[in-house]
């Protein structure tokens, strides 16, 4: 029965389902097939429901124009039915996609991702290309958007990306498609393992990469572990609320679902070309064969597998003459440095070892290296004794499951790396730590050895499972996940609204029975909800009552830190027995009546005239300016849309030409005083006054903010204090502990920490 989708669907990957190439009789261009696991599932669905795929067709365009031709008649491939008007080419200079595709994705997530950080390169050239290239696929997978929805007016596309190669692409997506009024589901598949948090924490842009993973609905890795690492790494290094149990995590005022969906073959067909491949290997029936089949890369462990195999001859010598490895290396990345010394090391490796044992009639290790069909490679599965499967680390490794489904005949043993994804559902291979050459040449003896009711039991059991979760159960899986699977609907989860109970996870071990308190808050977008208008930004009443509770308590320090004049933040506030520090903390009024304000000098105060002059012009279609005194705010918030163009550059001009550094803020330019002195600052100096200069080791500190100002005090903070920023809808940088989704959030922490002070006040009033 054929899968189908209830969406019409995008896939969205590095390469097409096919590459192209000229045919050098005829010099036109011709699809030439791609094997793999998705290609064959995915690329019939996408043709049964009239999708798209998006991606880059193996070649630069000479005259900026890439025509794909359509299949050739007698192609019987997943792909021919995909016509060209349903493929959309992504044309890329040579120099910007070496620099993606060599610099960035295999010099640096290829290692990173599979654990191997010392070989991992960060270069910010090379990171930059990969986001433009990102850039350039959201742009035309918005166009594949357009032509669905145009097709299919009363459906929902679905957009289906793929791999490390496109993983801060969805973002731009969402983006265009919002200001379009496009609706659209988002899923993200990776094909590779994911890192655990000490890893990927190596990554210098490791906020705006893990951001740009979440700009997707529902996100899928092989395997449960892979899961729990980006879940982990989503509450660590974003601060995001998560459920590990459901593997949930909230970004951006949204609940993105994380799901275990390990990949898989097409069973029936491999096992076909088993049954029809003739024998292309010429062993006497007394010898056995051991088989490799691999791509040439470092994290194949091929050198580790061959001094194993070394060690199995020089341990067991009863095997010499009885056995042949054999291993297939797919060349791989051959102009890059470290593949080329590998295949170096391990020739002379090979070498070495058929040196070391061969005999007149038989050499111990057979070599290939270059591509073998599938026909042939179906014959080599069928026909050996022992399949090493033994990677360093990979995502799933789907020669376990191609060698178990060509297992037609006498029964065969897998022996299999535990750092591979397959190993979490092949139970019944042999497993084994490929680091450990010792204990690799025992499991291979005991390979070569096992009874055939052992072998037969365990191949038995590896195959029903395998025909069962094959590549089509692999695709009907995914589409549940994301409501798309037709007679069969799956409910979404999400997370709980964040409620009180939330910040005992954040806060119980840091504001206990004995702790003296300081809470340091934002006020606009953090206490009261932005407004288009600051006199429209009014403290909630139930908010001003907790904070009242909470200034009242002992050892309880509250202070408000706003860009709003200090006059007016208190006047907004109202509540006595709180520090009040305006115009982003150069003025602070403590509950005393002390006021601090730092030096300003005067020439600033000289050229903020002469912008609060130049700015008049700009002060149309709704903008105005707001003066704090020696801070002023130039507010567009009330600016149609198609009137920005009229007025901000005027504005920016007039920032520059009055010498003033223009601060961006929310729908707002700021002029702030060139000193040394930001909220951070103030954070420091407010904590001084009230604690000492010991006041780190003598007080918790909790700070929460919304804003890129917030941030010079989130960082200043940092180690010092939990902290919490306040993301409306934007993907933000934050080196804040936590986040939360809106000002109601925040109410409901300052909640959490009253009653749970007010327990402890009413325990010593009252002790047992």
């Amino acid at each position: 029965m054929p899968i189908r989708s209830t969406s019409p669907m995008v896939v969205v990957s590095n390469r097409l389902p096919f590459t192209l190439a000229k045919n050098a009789e005829t010099g036109k261009l011709e699809r030439k097939i791609s094997a793999g696991g998705l290609v064959t599932a995915v690329a019939p669905v996408v043709v049964e429901a009239g999708g798209l795929w998006v991606g880059w067709p193996g070649i630069y365009s000479e005259n900026g124009l890439i025509e794909i031709p359509e299949a050739d008649p007698n192609d019987q491939s997943p792909t021919a039915g995909l016509k060209t008007s349903q493929v959309i080419a992504v044309d890329l200079k040579k120099e910007m996609f070496d620099k993606y595709y060599n610099g960035c994705c295999n010099a640096c997530f290829w290692p990173l991702f599979h654990s191997m950080p010392d070989r991992a390169i960060f270069e910010g050239d090379k990171w930059e290309a990969y986001k433009i290239v990102n850039e350039e696929f959201a742009r035309l997978t918005v166009q594949a958007i357009r032509q669905l929805k145009d097709k299919f007016p009363n459906s929902i596309p679905l957009v289906w990306i793929h791999d490390y190669h496109l993983m801060v692409a969805a973002n731009h997506i969402r983006d265009m498609c919002d200001e379009e009024g496009l609706r659209v589901k988002m899923a993200f598949f990776l094909h590779i393992p994911f890192p655990s948090w000490d890893i990927m924490r190596l990554f210098p842009w490791e906020d705006e990469l893990l951001q740009g993973i979440l700009g997707c609905d529902s996100i899928g890795f092989h395997v449960e572990d892979y899961c729990l690492n980006f879940v982990d790494c989503c509450k660590r290094r974003l601060g995001c609320r998560v459920d590990r149990d459901k593997m949930l995590v909230e970004h951006n005022n949204r609940t993105v679902e994380i799901n275990p969906l390990p990949i898989s073959i097409p069973y029936e067909r491999f096992m076909k070309l088993a049954e029809e491949a003739k024998s292309v290997l010429e062993v006497d029936d007394n010898k056995q064969l051991l088989l490799g089949v691999d791509r040439l890369d470092y994290t194949k462990g091929l050198v580790h597998r061959i001094k194993a195999f070394e060690h199995l001859l020089e341990k067991y010598p009863e095997h010499k003459e009885n056995v042949i490895f054999f291993q297939v290396a797919v060349p791989s990345r051959t102009d890059v440095l470290v593949y080329q010394e590998l295949k170096e090391e391990l020739d002379q490796l090979i070498g070495s070892v058929n040196g070391k044992f061969s005999t007149p009639n038989w050499s111990p290790i057979r070599y290939i290296y270059g591509c073998v069909s599938q026909d042939q490679l179906a014959g080599f599965y069928r026909d050996a004794s022992v399949a090493v499967v033994t990677p360093l680390r990979d995502g799933m490794n789907l020669v376990a499951k191609e060698f178990v489904a060509c297992q037609t005949q006498e029964p065969g043993v897998l022996v299999l790396s535990p750092f591979a994804g397959s190993a979490e559902s092949m139970r019944e291979a042999l497993l084994v730590n490929p680091y450990e050459t010792n204990e690799f040449a025992d499991i291979l003896h005991r390979a070569l050895t096992l009874p055939k009711d052992e072998r037969e039991v365990r191949m038995i059991k590896l195959r029903n499972r395998e025909r069962t979760h094959d590549v089509n159960y692999w695709l009907r899986c995914f589409l549940k996940s994301v409501e798309c699977l037709e007679d069969e609907n799956k409910t979404i989860s999400h997370l709980a609204p964040i409620g009180e109970e939330d910040f005992g996870q954040f806060l119980s071990k840091y504001v206990t029975e004995s702790t003296n308190l300081a809470i340091l808050l934002d006020y606009d977008g953090t206490l009261a909800p932005l407004q288009s208008h600051p006199d429209l930004a009014v403290l909630p009443s139930e908010t001003k009552a907790v904070l009242q509770r909470l200034a009242n308590l002992p050892d309880v320090h509250v202070a408000i830190i706003s860009g709003r004049s200090v006059t007016n933040v208190k006047e907004m506030v109202g509540i006595e027995g709180v520090t009040y520090a305006g115009n982003h903390g150069l003025e602070i009024i403590h509950p005393d009546g002390t006021v601090f304000t730092p030096t300003i000098p005067h020439d600033y105060e000289v050229r903020l005239k002469d912008l609060k002059e130049k700015l008049k012009d700009s002060c149309k279609h709704g903008a105005w300016v707001e003066d704090k005194g020696s801070v002023i705010t130039y507010h567009y918030i009330q600016v149609p849309k198609e009137d920005l163009n009229d007025v901000l550059p005027s504005a920016r001009l007039a920032f520059k030409n009055s010498g003033i550094k223009l601060n961006q803020s929310h729908n707002a330019f700021e002029a702030r005083p060139c000193i040394n002195w930001d909220k951070g600052r103030a954070a420091i100096h407010i904590l001084r006054t009230l604690f000492g200069v010991d006041w780190s080791d003598r007080v918790s500190t909790i700070f929460a903010g919304d804003d890129t100002t917030d941030e010079d005090a989130i960082q200043a903070l940092q180690g010092m204090a939990i902290t919490f920023r306040i993301t409306q809808s934007k993907n933000v940088k934050t080196a804040a502990t936590h986040r939360l989704p809106n000002v109601n959030a925040v109410f409901k922490m300052l909640k959490w920490i009253a009653r749970r002070l007010e327990k402890r006040e009413a325990s010593l009033v009252n002790p047992r």
